[in-house]
């Protein structure tokens, strides 16, 4: 039998606004980031804060999972994340306007192809304008160093200057890396609920240096920001 592949990738649509007062799922990949998300939340009772795993698909089983069982207004994919030079330094954080597989697609002798351009479906997730707005405006607010921009979701993290180099170009605008997002935000629109992707950036895209990274300081700035979230969710 003959099979149209667009049959079988999600339709990715817009879900329904978020409404504040609604409870609230934030998805972190690791304990540690868990742990940053409940110290800054203050255990308030309508976040439940729950461990994805690492990378998209783990991401988007795990999540999956809990929406099936539990209603939720929004979900928030958080953690720590790499930042592209010039765009999102060290300490800093990140509120996603559009969260992108970037690495689904397939290698061609012209360069890479997404799966848009494949014609099988989509590797791009907007996340509404009105909430990256004033979640961004409240971090600003409490002086916090964010930016607004392209969360990409890789299945690879990124070690050489070329790779950040291709990503950036693929991507304009880009401003952080990740491996989580696209995951949790296509079980999110799967159910038709809002998603958003916070990052705190704790190296840079490029050449892998783990002496370069600063981990501890990331995850401080990401327990500041869901401090704020409690103000503005």
């Amino acid at each position: 039998m003959n099979m149209d592949f667009n049959e079988i990738i999600p339709n990715i649509t817009n879900p329904r606004r978020w409404e504040s007062g609604m409870r609230i799922l934030v998805m972190t990949a690791v304990l540690a980031e868990q742990e940053a998300v409940l110290r800054g939340l203050h255990s308030d009772r309508r976040f439940d804060v729950l461990v994805a795993g690492v990378g998209p698909v783990s991401a988007a089983v795990n999540t999956a999972k809990v929406l099936a069982t539990a209603e939720y207004g929004l979900v928030v994919s958080a953690g720590i994340a790499g930042g592209f030079p010039g765009r999102a330094e060290v300490g800093s954080l990140v509120v996603a306007n559009e969260i992108v597989a970037a690495d689904l697609g397939a290698e061609t002798p012209e360069g890479f192809s997404s799966l848009d351009e494949l014609g099988f479906g989509s590797t791009r997730i907007q996340v509404d304008a009105s909430l990256v707005n004033g979640v961004t405006e409240a971090l600003l607010t409490a002086g916090l160093p964010v930016k607004a921009g392209p969360v990409l979701t890789v299945s690879t993290v990124t070690g050489t200057a070329e790779t950040a180099a291709e990503l950036a170009a693929r991507v304009p605008g880009a401003t952080a890396e990740a491996m989580e997002g696209y995951g949790v935000a296509l079980a999110a629109y799967d159910r038709g609920v809002p998603i958003l992707e916070l990052r705190a950036i704790s190296n840079l895209v490029g050449p892998r240096d783990r002496a370069a990274w600063r981990i501890t300081e990331a995850l401080d700035v990401l327990e500041a920001a869901c401090s704020v979230l409690l103000e503005v969710l």
